[in-house]
């Protein structure tokens, strides 16, 4: 959904887009955001790195601010990753009408065509029109049934898309007045940050005092009451087959089904179900006799829930954080800039990783205090540096890397490296590198 967000725009005759996107994630994504860009030709040097979640308000105003940075102020389109839209078509020509609007220097958001008295999403009442643009009149929160049948028989409420457009200076002048404190916390994080390769990484403590809110309610529903501030809000119609995939059964709203209205991915067996969505990553998923279910197997955990109680799943993810439990602090498989590594096994004093080093790519020049190493090759080229020794391995050669001695793992081929890593020692955390050189100016 990544890639398929940045693919969404193009350049019209009406309007020219800027050479790469800005993307605003997780410290923890970096590399996986941007090989997912690079993969499909959208790579950005402006990823906007953050330490901790303060939701998208702060977000955007990272982004303005970066926008901004070099004197220009252009018109932002503001998208969610976890969209899914089937009409790019209709999508850009909504783009096309915002854009005068946005330049203006008025505040747009796009409004979703309502095709079911949808309860999981907000909704928004439009004014009266102008030109292709509606006034925003008020944002309203996630409805009953009832209320929501009742906004769609109206015909002047539409789906809160999240979607927005606005130029930087315009965000900018609207978080000073509305959110002061979130703005002062973002600009002192953005000065104190620094570029570092395609990432630019904020100042984490003046990011972490940050007020956390989202676009709306920091400013999108406080612009009706503020006219003297010269900011007008409005609602472009958009009807291009949009979905919020911000959860599992918005998931399985929006995939294709077989003939019982399953939706399944990976090693999965079905028995006697209908309507469930079933992902396998890793094992047999078997289902005898159940529906309207969501299953999800990864090498993390299991979920098992009712399709009509995914909102709960929060109170799940609190519980984990809380407890401070390791599903809720780090993924099995991380991604690196130079490939990926997965904990497959852990006891003890040990801990077994299956490596993958993508083509031309090294990790860096390094030593570890507290564990040794055991390398076994199994597919691919290995260029191995063990303190002054550098030597190659190739599938089904194996070698071992002593505690305290200074190392580096190459794959110098054409095809990806794998191989399987034992470590063993008192101490096997990741914060025991010691770098000496490294391509990805890691210290």
């Amino acid at each position: 959904m990544l890639q398929a967000t940045a693919l969404r725009v193009q350049a019209t005759d009406t309007y020219k887009l800027v050479d790469a996107p800005i993307v605003v994630c997780n410290e923890e994504y970096r590399f996986i955001t941007a090989e997912q860009l690079r993969a499909v030709g959208k790579e950005s040097n402006h990823i906007v790195l953050e330490p901790v979640g303060r939701n998208t308000a702060p977000a955007l105003t990272l982004a303005a601010l970066l926008a901004a940075a070099n004197g220009e102020d252009p018109v932002l389109l503001i998208m969610p990753a976890d969209h899914v839209i089937r009409d790019v078509d209709a999508f850009q020509a909504a783009i096309e009408r915002a854009v005068p609007h946005a330049a203006a220097g008025a505040m747009v958001t796009f409004g979703i065509v309502a095709d079911r008295p949808e309860t999981g999403y907000g909704y928004i009442q439009r004014g009266a029109q102008s030109d292709d643009a509606y006034a925003i009149a008020r944002f309203v929160e996630k409805p009953d049934v009832a209320t929501a049948q009742g906004y769609i028989d109206s015909g002047d409420y539409l789906w809160n898309s999240g979607l927005f457009m606005m130029r930087a200076s315009v965000w900018l002048r609207a978080i000073e007045r509305f959110q002061p404190a979130m703005g002062k916390a973002c600009r002192a994080a953005f000065d104190g940050g620094k570029q570092d390769n395609d990432f630019y990484r904020i100042d984490k403590a003046a990011f972490e005092a940050c007020p956390s809110d989202s676009i709306d309610y920091a400013v999108m529903e406080k612009l009706a009451d503020t006219p003297d501030l010269g900011i007008e809000g409005r609602i472009i119609p958009l009807a291009a087959g949009w979905s919020d995939v911000g959860a599992w059964d918005a998931l399985w709203q929006v995939s294709e089904k077989d003939g019982a209205g399953n939706v399944t991915r990976g090693d999965v067996m079905l028995e006697q179900a209908s309507d469930n969505l079933v992902f396998a990553e890793g094992r047999l998923v078997a289902c005898v006799g159940i529906d309207n279910m969501v299953i999800v197997e990864t090498p993390d955990a299991v979920l098992v829930a009712d399709k009509d109680k995914m909102q709960d799943i929060k109170s799940i993810v609190s519980r984990l954080k809380g407890q401070r439990r390791a599903e809720a602090l780090t993924h099995r498989k991380i991604h690196r800039p130079w490939g990926w590594y997965d904990s497959i096994d852990a006891g003890e004093r040990f801990q077994v990783k299956r490596i993958v080093v993508n083509p031309g790519c090294s990790l860096s020049l390094q030593m570890h205090h507290h564990r040794a190493e055991h390398w076994i090759i199994v597919k691919g080229t290995a260029r191995i540096t063990r303190g002054e020794e550098v030597f190659l391995l190739s599938e089904n050669q194996s070698t071992y890397i002593p505690l305290g001695v200074t190392h580096r793992l190459e794959n110098p081929g054409k095809f990806p490296l794998e191989m399987i890593e034992v470590q063993s020692g008192s101490y096997l955390g990741e914060d025991d590198i010691v770098r000496f050189d490294d391509t990805y100016g890691r210290k």
